[in-house]
């Protein structure tokens, strides 16, 4: 028989001998038994530690010749306790096959006199009661310690996704009567009313929401006082943001219609994921696009130029591995309706109507004239007094009455709720020259003809006056005037007399 094997049969032997004590070697003052509870799925630590007095007596370190073994007693009074893990003086390690490799001790620490053992990860039949048995030079000592083990399950299992049903469990391995569980998510009490509802201990969740996510605590009470808790930290599979979200956009603009998961599909295992989405408009269901996303968790719809038809409902439906989950998405599309179309004549009375396509009847209206070069500080101010004039709150239509010049430019209608702001749409706001009224059509042609007639008397008049005033006007030289009369019919008998002699010759 080797040393080895001697030295641990005749400690066991003193064991037995002196249940209930101390061996020597052990701390003064250290408790025989210990409890430890821990959750399945997590780890525990059985500890076991060389007093301090111990410590400073091996001058703050053991040998390098120190044994260390663990022993779980059985699951009943005849079952003999079997080794879980055994460190012999030259290092050889032995592990019990079930427990390998979810046990070990720390080496480092070994020599500073830590002799805990570490299970990780914990399972439910691992409960019970262990002990220690460290040998160094010439002393013993012992440590029992006593694992329980408290369960914290969920059905259906992972991944839990929202809306669909969930039940909670806790329970342990403590021998007494069950008296209360409570419940708490993120720290706090959990009514069983409403949305949750208590059952034997369990927890039934109807509608899991990602709000739901988060910090699960069980509080288990005993008949014998004990009270033992346990953490959970359930993650649910939905969608990031509101419930049923609305996206606002100005007609023109881009829109991204969002459909983002609240987990990364990979961190559940999954690697398949399909999004589908589709749109209900006139009674039927269009489809507007499949994508295949492994290695993100948003599959959003992008829209390059929104108009009115593109507003309504969009639904996405997005399966993981074998189980879909869907959102609804709402496009609401911002408009600006002018009361004249295209380039506005000065003078003109002109209205425009901000409209919304999914209004939810409490919207606010704003106008707001954007001064595109605003270097004159007086004008910009005298702008803004104008608009106050002709800028509602509540009304979405903006009169000007008069249409002028310092009106040309960028108009911004800005939509709020009780969220906040919603969004905004812009109107460009083009001018031409002065406008001139046209008459009446049926009244053209007669003051056509009224003017002419008013035109051709003045010319008329005009004539008749510069006539008469040239006859009154009195001759400038008379005698002149009398021998141009007396020269000019001497001269025709002159020409009369030459005619008859022509003619007397011939």
């Amino acid at each position: 028989m080797r040393p080895v094997s001697l030295v641990l049969f005749l400690t066991f032997t003193l064991l037995a001998f002196n249940a209930g004590h101390i061996l020597p070697g052990a701390a003064e003052g250290e408790r025989r038994e210990q409890k430890v509870w821990a959750r399945a799925g997590s780890s525990a630590i059985l500890p076991c530690h060389l007093s301090p007095r111990k410590i400073r007596k091996s001058w703050k370190q053991l040998p390098d010749k120190t044994s260390v073994l663990w022993k779980r007693q059985g699951g009943s009074a005849h079952q003999e306790p079997h080794v879980v893990l055994e460190v012999e003086y030259s290092g050889l390690r032995k592990t019990a096959l079930p427990m390998r490799p979810r046990v070990s001790v720390q080496d480092s620490a070994l020599r500073n006199g830590n002799f805990s053992l570490q299970i990780n990860p914990v399972r439910s039949e691992d409960a019970g009661l262990y002990e220690a048995l460290v040998t160094y030079d010439t002393e013993v000592q012992s440590c029992q310690v006593e694992l329980g083990i408290i369960t914290v399950t969920i059905s259906p299992s992972s991944p839990v996704v929202e809306n669909e049903p969930l039940l909670l469990s806790c329970n342990s391995s403590h021998r007494a009567s069950l008296v209360e569980t409570r419940w708490f998510h993120n720290g706090r009490p959990i009514s069983t009313s409403g949305a949750f509802c208590s059952l034997h201990g369990a927890l039934s969740i109807l509608r899991p929401a990602t709000s739901d996510a988060g910090s699960w605590r069980c509080q288990l009470r005993y008949s014998d006082n004990e009270i033992i808790s346990a953490t959970y930290n359930l993650r649910i599979l939905g969608f990031d943001g509101p419930t049923n979200p609305v996206v606002y956009a100005a007609a023109g603009s881009a829109a991204d219609l969002p459909c983002t998961l609240s987990y990364l599909p990979r961190a559940f295992g999954i690697n398949v994921v399909t999004a589908h989405w589709s749109r209900l408009a006139g009674g039927h269901l269009q489809d507007r696009g499949i994508s295949q996303n492994w290695n993100n968790r948003s599959f959003l719809l992008h829209i390059p130029a929104v108009g009115p038809g593109d507003a309504g409902q969009y639904h996405c439906a997005v399966s993981v591995g074998s189980k879909t989950i869907s959102r609804d998405v709402t496009l609401a599309v911002f408009t600006v309706t002018p009361s004249i179309q295209g380039p506005v004549s000065e003078g003109s009375r002109l209205l425009l109507s901000c409209g919304l396509t999914h209004p939810r009847g409490h919207e606010r209206f704003q106008w707001k004239h954007l001064d595109s070069a605003p270097t004159n500080s007086k004008l910009a101010a005298a702008i803004s007094r104008n608009l106050e004039g002709h800028m509602s709150q509540t009304d979405p239509t903006l009169e000007i009455p008069q249409v002028s010049q310092k009106d040309t430019g960028t108009w911004e209608c800005s939509i709020y709720g009780p969220e906040g702001r919603l969004g905004a749409v812009q109107y460009e706001l083009q001018i031409t020259g002065a406008q001139v009224s046209s008459p009446p059509t049926i009244f053209s042609g007669q003051v056509t003809f009224g003017l002419t007639l008013t035109l051709f008397f003045l010319l008329t008049v005009c004539v008749l006056a510069l006539a008469l005033q040239k006859r009154a006007r009195p001759p400038a030289f008379p005698a002149l005037e009398r021998m141009v009369a007396v020269t000019v019919p001497r001269k025709e008998m002159e020409e009369n007399q030459k005619e008859k002699i022509q003619q007397t010759e011939c």
